[in-house]
């Protein structure tokens, strides 16, 4: 009896060291995975830090009026006087109206003196045209004797070239008379001045 019970007393202590032990090695190996996944895994990246709130700023545009734009710089190059240089607004359209008489006209037949007054005050308002666009050649000569004007002349004469005047109108004018007027675009007139003065110095270049 004494012996049974003594085994059975080893027995009981030998199980509860095992059980004493079985846990201190769970944990230890426990312990020890946790070691080895740590050291296989790389260190967690921190967290970004949250961006700071932004406020809204208002709007400096809408509060400041509008800054005026600069004035213009003037320029210090001044365009050079010269003969082609337009006397009147180039947009100006430039009217000139001739006159003839129909009676005076040198044939016999009552019609073709017609045609030739309305041909003759078409060349007359080409002239006044001309005048307005180059001018006149003015000659004059006076003559004095004994304090008294003894001769007194004038000689005009007028050069140049018209194109792209418009015909506006040819109207009777009681029953001897026609009237023709013609119409230039302002635009055009430089443009005569300089093909007239190129023509005059390839002229005096022969």
């Amino acid at each position: 009896m004494n012996k049974m019970s003594k085994c059975s007393m080893l027995t009981l202590a030998v199980l509860m060291s095992a059980c004493q032990t079985i846990p201190s090695v769970a944990v230890a190996d426990n312990a020890s995975a946790a070691a080895e996944v740590k050291a296989a895994d790389p260190a967690p990246a921190p967290a970004p830090a949250p961006a700071p709130a932004t406020v809204a700023e208002p709007k400096a545009a809408a509060a400041s009026p509008v800054a005026p734009p600069p004035p213009p710089v003037a320029s210090s190059k001044e365009e050079p006087v010269s003969m082609i240089t337009p006397m009147a607004e180039r947009n100006a359209t430039i009217r000139g109206t001739g006159y003839a008489v129909i009676s005076t006209q040198n044939h016999r037949n009552p019609a073709q003196q017609r045609l030739m007054a309305i041909r003759a005050s078409k060349l007359d308002a080409y002239r006044a045209l001309t005048e307005q666009v180059y001018g006149q050649q003015l000659d004059a000569t006076t003559t004095v004797a004994e304090m008294m004007i003894t001769s007194d002349t004038f000689r005009t004469r007028v050069q140049g070239i018209i194109y792209g005047a418009v015909l506006e109108s040819i109207t009777p004018i009681g029953d001897d008379t026609y009237e023709t007027t013609l119409s230039l675009d302002g635009r055009v007139v430089n443009d005569l001045r300089v093909l007239y003065l190129s023509q005059m110095a390839s002229a005096r270049r022969r």
